[in-house]
């Protein structure tokens, strides 16, 4: 479980095919403090540690997480999201993540607006109905209120804090790039409920 407040960035080393799937080596400030086994969102995919090397870690991908995230778009050198799981008794900022990715879309704009910048997100319509305005979204595995649905054009908008920009992959994204985005878990149950009640 984590809360998609991101706690540092890292860069990819390497990502290399490992038969169906892969292996990605990444260089991240808090290795000393991880343990094989642990797990650790990156860019908001929650992956489980298989060795550490120094200041660097490594996570084994499933063919399945390559088809449904958007890891498969990194390359070296690329800044990804990092944040260890939640430990309970500590203040829960941002709101409940899973990790696991519901579907990979596109940045349409990032554009700086005064001190801030605005990110829309294209939307597919089969999924329109899982975000509100007001509502919360993981975006790369980053917490972020939705500030504006479109549904005319199928996309999101959300305003990006500096503090956000500077402190999370944000500041090297484009325009066209993949992000992978996770849903609200209380959308999804409701969703989930009213179609098993059809």
């Amino acid at each position: 479980m984590f809360t998609g407040l991101v706690e540092k960035t890292g860069s990819v080393s390497t990502l290399q095919a490992t038969g169906n799937g892969a292996k990605i080596i990444i260089d991240i400030p808090f290795s000393e403090e991880l343990s094989i086994g642990d797990s650790v969102a990156v860019n908001g995919c929650c992956l489980t540690v298989s060795t550490i090397d120094e200041e660097k870690a490594s996570f084994d991908l499933l063919a399945q997480t390559l088809k449904v995230t958007a890891l498969k778009e990194l390359k070296p050198g690329m800044i990804v999201n990092l944040e260890r799981a939640l430990i309970a008794g500590h203040r829960i900022g941002g709101h409940f993540l899973t990790g696991h990715i519901d579907t990979v879309s596109e940045i349409i704009t990032y554009e700086p607006i005064g001190a801030d910048h605005k990110l829309e997100i294209l939307l597919s319509r089969n999924m329109a109905h899982l975000v509100i305005a007001k509502g919360s979204i993981s975006v790369d595995g980053i917490s972020l209120t939705i500030a504006e649905v479109n549904d005319e054009i199928g996309s999101f908008t959300c305003f990006i804090t500096p503090h956000t920009h500077e402190n999370t992959n944000l500041i090297e994204i484009n325009k066209g790039a993949q992000v992978n985005l996770e849903f609200d878990l209380i959308a999804k149950h409701v969703e989930r409920l009213i179609n098993y009640q059809k």
